[in-house]
């Protein structure tokens, strides 16, 4: 509905939704992973009017009284472009120079309604990034009733946070607690406006910790079944010590509405980007230099390694800190800076927490040996562009092949000619079914390179039967390993 107050735009995650707990435009947004600065935090760092409560026991009719003043209504304004209308019998129809004429619709201002919470006395404010992205203007309603202009001091998207000023002082707050103590089971409580309703109190417990529901490198969310719905967005997750432990984002829905599965963004990350949000105005992270996947069952027994813990790098970026280090394709990245790698997902997190320019270690399996690395992390431009960690003759595969030519490279953005490509994939083929696709580019099987049609017949002849094949894939602007 084009003048809906309520416009509702979902992801697919896992056979459900994952939406975004925003009034007037549900969509997900992610995630983390900073270095500090320098200067004094801006939040407040322990309760200044709250008892600490027993976690077993607490007193949530004190928490809520003394914590809803802090919680704020964010109000947005948008414009949004009429859409072009168009003859429904397409090219030819006589009404068609009508449709162009007089069809479009015109500009229209678009409201809708979101949380926060203020962080400092002096009126800083944390909402999501979601909440305010594209406004035109943005008023912040206190809980006294007052109404207030509110400027962006900085947004960051792939955190789905965003820290707002309004021009008062001695306004409540709410502290800012330690998110990596929290226990699955502790009781929390969500404060917020959903569906417009200020000031609404709801209680659960966490229900899991360190979720990635697939909206980028960062994802660290908290999961909670305390009541999150649409308008919740930017809202407080308060522990029984009345801090707050996270930023209500996202829900899990087919129907827009909570079904207990809640997300919130860990306060942890929430310190390092406000606080360069704050300094800055910006988020500026580490750079390793390496597109990676998880390490399947299978893909762990064809590199010779007993478990899946760790980040296969299926890609290394020219010119990068891991290229520099001696990180190459096919190694599992077990260990860094000291921490264990336990999965793909965890691996951008601590290198994004790494203050660039540190040299630290890095422990790979390669060839199904231990070996030790020193990387210097880089700053990441925005415009560095790293690969993605995507991942003639028909041959056992179930593939029709060719050689990339000089054309064929430009036309796909290859850096060179190699390898062949695949123009067709034959229904029920083990290609097939290990997900190879017209398009990809075939570089290596079994970890040895391949070079023209002939090279990928004699790799396959040569592949022991009954074993899994090993093939290294160039996709789009990334390369991916599977195992056929």
């Amino acid at each position: 509905m084009s003048h809906s107050f309520w416009s509702h735009a979902r992801t697919l995650l896992a056979g459900a939704l994952i939406t975004l707990a925003l009034v007037a435009g549900i969509a997900l947004g992610p995630h983390l992973g900073f270095t500090a600065g320098s200067r004094a935090p801006i939040w407040t760092e322990r309760p200044m009017d709250v008892a600490p409560a027993p976690v077993s026991a607490p007193n949530w009719v004190q928490l809520a009284r003394e914590l809803k003043p802090a919680v704020v209504n964010v109000s947005t304004k948008r414009v949004e472009g009429g859409a072009e209308m168009r003859s429904p019998f397409g090219q030819g129809d006589p009404f068609e120079q009508f449709f162009k004429q007089f069809g479009d619709q015109p500009q229209r201002s678009v409201r809708s309604m979101g949380s926060g919470f203020i962080i400092n006395p002096n009126g800083h404010i944390i909402t999501n990034n979601h909440v305010v992205e594209g406004a035109t203007e943005i008023m912040v309603k206190l809980s006294d009733g007052r109404e207030l202009s509110a400027k962006v001091i900085g947004r960051d998207p792939k955190t789905d946070i965003a820290l707002l000023k309004v021009e008062a002082t001695g306004l409540p707050t709410i502290a800012l607690g330690d998110s990596t103590e929290i226990k699955v089971g502790e009781p929390v409580m969500a404060i917020g406006n959903p569906f417009g309703l200020e000031q609404t109190v709801t209680t659960g417990i966490v229900s899991a910790t360190g979720r990635v529901i697939g909206q980028g490198p960062y994802d660290d969310f908290i999961q909670t079944d305390a009541s999150i719905n649409p308008g919740n967005s930017g809202g407080p997750l308060i522990n029984a010590r009345g801090q707050a432990v996270g930023i209500n984002a996202a829900i899990f829905s087919q129907s827009g509405g909570s079904v207990g599965i809640g997300f919130a963004i860990p306060s942890n990350q929430a310190k390092t980007v406000v606080t360069q949000l704050a300094e800055n105005g910006h988020v500026s992270r580490s750079w390793l230099g390496v597109s990676i996947q998880p390490l399947t069952p299978d893909l762990a027994k064809s590199f010779g390694i007993s478990d899946t813990k760790g980040a296969l790098v299926s890609a290394v970026t020219d010119d990068s800190p891991a290229m520099k280090a001696g990180i190459k394709a096919g190694d599992v990245i077990t260990g860094f800076d000291g921490k264990k790698v336990a999965g793909a997902e965890t691996l951008p997190r601590m290198v994004a927490e790494t203050p660039a320019g540190r040299q630290v270690p890095v422990t790979v399996m390669r060839d199904g040996k231990t070996m030790q690395l020193e990387v210097r992390v880089a700053k990441l431009d925005e415009s560095d562009q790293q690969m993605a960690a995507e991942t003639g003759e028909k041959g056992k595969l179930g593939v029709m092949v060719e050689p990339v030519t000089a054309a064929i490279a430009k036309e796909l953005g290859l850096k060179d000619a190699r390898g062949v490509v695949v123009r067709r994939v034959e229904d029920g083929s083990p290609a097939a079914s290990a997900g190879i696709k017209p398009g990809d580019v075939i570089l290596e099987v079994d970890r040895q390179p391949v070079k023209d049609v002939a090279g990928l017949k004699g790799l396959i002849a040569k592949h022991a039967k009954g074993t899994p094949m090993v093939v290294l894939l160039h996709r789009e602007e990334g390369t991916l390993y599977v195992v056929v």
